[in-house]
């Protein structure tokens, strides 16, 4: 006889197939719980015509990812538990996370921008995230390389840090932010909504976009082009009602015209962390403001992989450079 697990079950809805978290939702609030919406899956995909019912991980499957994540120091974070993010909660489609519940309950500040960033775009990230931190405020970026990456080393440097991934926890993308990720697991926390050992493709993106503006106050854009997945993150935060930020650029570089549009359309204009500081709230409250911004960010390519020929002219501006460029693994 199998005995019911409720957080097996969880993770194993979580994880069956055509069950996204807007659904997921849906199904516990209709049957109350994740064991009774398992049995219910059957007769409600005959209802809707279909010939077979979805593919559920079996309990085996889902307890091996669990071990996985466990090993990794990581803990399965579920819509509904004490220790789930209140601010990432209130998000319509709020996934199931992994990670240190302390730290992602914290109030916290993300910042995103651009890959191929400038050299003054990587110096202002870490000013900020270092002034941010020191304040007490918890950093959120999504360790992509450029100002990403910029942001978490400045947060280290005096506080904590959060790495939103695309990818599993045990998996590290970009390669070259392998240590950087090292180090935040160990200091601060990696959060991931994708099962250990999947590795990352260009849907996996936006969905770690919706997480990081999801767990923070507020969103600072420092250089984002115009199809960047920086302005994805940017106007999710603001469907949520969260602050938005933008550092100006010059009108003369490509990778300006992003944050610059988001000022023309209502972002906070931002020149120091301690302009963010005086504008963020003091807590998250659910009753955020209504979204303000006119802006209507397109669909974006976010980090797929780019021919040469194309990185290289992403790289060409006006502005100087630099050459040489939900699952929660908990701080020690």
């Amino acid at each position: 006889m199998n005995i019911p697990d409720p957080d097996l079950d969880r993770l194993r809805l979580a994880r069956t197939e055509g069950v996204g978290p807007i659904a997921y939702r849906r199904l516990i609030a209709r049957f109350g719980s994740a064991t009774a919406a398992l049995q219910e899956l059957p007769r409600l995909a005959a209802a809707g015509g279909r010939a077979s019912p979805p593919r559920v991980p079996s309990r085996a499957d889902a307890a091996r990812e669990r071990d996985a994540v466990h090993k990794m120091a990581g803990v399965l974070i579920f819509l509904g538990d004490a220790a789930y993010p209140e601010a990432l909660a209130e998000t319509s489609d709020a996934p199931a996370v992994q990670g240190d519940p302390a730290l992602v309950c914290q109030r916290s500040v993300a910042i995103v921008g651009s890959r191929n960033a400038s050299a003054n775009a990587r110096r202002l990230s870490e000013s900020f995230a270092e002034a941010l931190a020191e304040a007490g405020l918890v950093v959120v970026s999504g360790l992509a390389r450029g100002v990403d990456a910029a942001a978490h080393r400045g947060a280290l440097r005096t506080g904590a840090t959060i790495a939103c991934i695309a990818a599993g926890l045990d998996v590290s993308y970009p390669r070259e932010n392998a240590a950087l990720q090292a180090e935040i697991a160990q200091r601060g926390a990696v959060v991931a909504e994708m099962p250990p050992g999947t590795e990352p493709q260009a849907r996996h993106f936006p969905r770690r976009n919706r997480i990081i503006a999801g767990l923070s106050l507020g969103t600072v854009v420092i250089e984002a082009a115009p199809q960047s997945g920086s302005l994805i993150t940017a106007r999710l935060a603001n469907e949520a009602g969260r602050e938005v930020f933008a550092v100006p650029g010059s009108p003369l570089d490509e990778r300006a015209r992003g944050a610059n549009g988001l000022i023309r359309d209502g972002a906070h204009l931002v020149e120091s962390a301690a302009d963010v500081i005086a504008l963020l709230p003091a807590a998250f409250s659910r009753s955020v403001s209504q979204p303000n911004l006119g802006f209507a960010a397109a669909e974006s390519t976010y980090e797929t992989p780019v021919s040469e020929r194309d990185a290289v002219l992403a790289l060409l501006s006006s502005a100087p450079g630099e050459s040489g460029e939900l699952f929660i693994r908990r701080s020690s």
